[in-house]
């Protein structure tokens, strides 16, 4: 955890997925932060002592409103925010239930089929996670 140090602020987050209700594909979620009025995977910054994982599911829940069922760890995502170096470590995960409720931090929230995505996404760096995620779940 960064205390304005300069040093790695950390964070985690899952790519949260579901089987499509109309044609049983992958769907993958996004979130709309009107902070930044951008979209991407549901993420969050890390508690003091919180261990990367439990952070990213709570993250999920906070975000979005779905519990869900951790899978595999996928690649970390490394940038600079704010100037200052951030640290995402994910995981694929999928929605097991739970509905959505808009509030300050997430105002939107979209179910998209991974090329949409991709085309959503506002970060470049995110969309580097979709490739890994679809091996995942094709090699499950």
């Amino acid at each position: 955890m960064s205390d304005g140090s300069g040093r790695t602020v950390l964070a985690a987050g899952c790519v949260l997925w579901r089987r499509a209700p109309y044609d049983g594909g992958i769907e993958v979620c996004l979130v709309h932060r009107p902070r930044y009025d951008d979209w991407s995977f549901p993420k969050g910054k890390l508690k003091r002592g919180e261990d990367p994982l439990s952070g990213a599911l709570r993250e999920v829940l906070e975000e979005t409103g779905f519990h869900c069922r951790p899978g595999a760890r996928l690649p970390t995502v490394r940038y600079v925010a704010n100037g200052r170096p951030k640290e995402v470590s994910y995981w694929e995960a999928e929605a097991t239930h739970g509905s959505f409720t808009p509030n300050a931090e997430v105002d939107r929230l979209l179910w998209l089929s991974p090329v949409a995505a991709a085309n959503r996404l506002t970060q470049r760096r995110d969309r580097s996670l979709l490739p890994p995620l679809l091996t995942t779940l094709h090699a499950a």
